[in-house]
């Protein structure tokens, strides 16, 4: 039973340990490609005739690298997260809280306006054909160029801070939950919706009772893919503001002083925060799934 289970385990973690560790073997054949020209160009300045083995050696070392080693970059994450205070402005930690706050609130309100949007879709024949075209081309705009726009109309009647990076939140995480939530909306069958209106029910029972109980696995997939779309929206909303706390301003601040090791190490931190958003739905999911006597992935 346990080298059974054993043996499932290594099956499982052998293939992801494999693929990181050749990750990680290119990553730092890349660093040295890239970070060669500088160390060796210093290296010699200073008057010596360095080896092979001392070049690799310091373009795994530098103070600003082209691309950071892969040690660099946890020696700084464990500094910034572990070795600081939470509240200090140097806390990934800290940086990551006020990030993840604008994120769940533009999730919570990409939510409602997506199910919101569904549902009237679903209802009314005039806004499928009127409404979702747009819906579908408001995703073709580059949010680049929209977030600019959303903090200067916000900051002009008083909306500033949290408020603005959560509408781009929004504007980008209501999407996915609409075409998923139009997608469960429709997806009983149509005997089901049959019998629902031979029993003369109406529009609200049939949604309340039929339509949104087989929406419900749609829904949760569709809301993984929108609280990790979230977070981007949330860090791309705190590029033009000029934040000083956020993800987002770890990484601006990084690039205006050359202190890509701080970026990176403020990328893999949002990795992180974006993996437990996703993984908190899923686990939402089967406590949901699992009360209603549905099994994850049935649909």
């Amino acid at each position: 039973m346990k080298a059974g289970l054993a043996g499932a385990i290594a099956d499982r973690l052998l293939p992801v340990a494999v693929v990181v560790a050749l990750i990680i073997l290119a990553w730092y054949a890349l660093a040295v490609a890239l970070n060669w020209p500088q160390v060796s160009e210093r290296l010699h300045k200073d008057g010596g005739n360095p080896t092979i083995s001392q070049i690799i050696a310091g373009t795994w070392s530098m103070e600003r690298p082209v691309l950071p080693a892969p040690n660099q970059i946890v020696a700084e994450f464990v500094k910034t997260t572990f070795e600081v205070k939470v509240t200090a402005k140097k806390s990934l930690v800290y940086h990551a809280g006020i990030t993840a706050s604008a994120t769940l609130l533009g999730f919570a309100l990409g939510t409602l306006l997506g199910i919101g949007l569904a549902i009237g879709i679903v209802h009314l024949r005039t806004l499928d054909r009127s409404l979702m075209p747009w819906i579908i081309a408001s995703q073709t705009v580059p949010i680049l160029a929209i977030a600019p726009m959303i903090i200067v109309v916000l900051g002009n009647i008083g909306l500033t801070g949290l408020v603005p990076k959560s509408i781009i939140s929004m504007y980008l995480c209501f999407f996915p939950v609409t075409i998923g939530m139009v997608k469960g909306l429709r997806s009983p069958d149509p005997m089901q919706l049959d019998l629902m209106r031979s029993y003369n029910a109406s529009a609200a029972q049939i949604l309340w009772k039929l339509r949104l109980p087989a929406s419900v696995p749609f829904l949760f997939a569709s809301l993984k893919v929108a609280v990790a779309i979230s977070l981007t929206g949330a860090i791309v909303g705190e590029l033009p503001t000029g934040a000083s706390a956020g993800l987002g301003a770890r990484l601006l601040s990084g690039s205006y002083y050359g202190q890509t090791v701080q970026i990176w190490s403020a990328l893999f931190m949002a990795a992180f925060l974006g993996m437990a958003l996703v993984y908190s739905i899923g686990g939402i999911e089967r406590l949901t799934l699992g009360a209603r006597g549905q099994a994850v992935g049935a649909r």
